[in-house]
């Protein structure tokens, strides 16, 4: 990940929120956050789905070194990435919602197309 946003997290809380968000994403189809941050996720997930689209051993295992959940893994590769098969990126889709009223952060749905 060269250009990234650092989303005001030091490196290691930033790369165990997007695991845990990119998890949660493959879990239940969509989740709501912010604007950078499901920027941010967008790039992830779809690398995800990109190797659960190659469905080799070594793709299974690049998975499972990010996403440590053998469950969530389990159904990027026999659930989610079928799908996608005849599909060339854009896996993803940003909906905005409106601010958040607690500091009226721009909030939006990230959800699997």
């Amino acid at each position: 990940m060269a250009n990234h946003r650092k989303l005001g997290f030091k490196t290691d809380h930033r790369v165990s929120m997007l695991r845990n968000m990119t998890a949660s994403l493959l879990t239940h189809g969509k989740i709501v956050t912010t604007v950078a941050r499901a920027k941010e996720l967008r790039r992830v997930a779809e690398r995800m789905i990109t190797l659960g689209k190659r469905g080799d051993l070594h793709a299974r295992r690049q998975a499972l070194a990010f996403i440590y959940d053998k469950d969530v893994v389990f159904k990027l590769f026999e659930e989610v990435a079928p799908k996608y098969k005849d599909r060339n990126g854009g896996y993803t889709r940003i909906l905005k919602v409106g601010p958040r009223r607690g500091d009226g952060a721009e909030m939006v749905i990230i959800e699997l197309v």
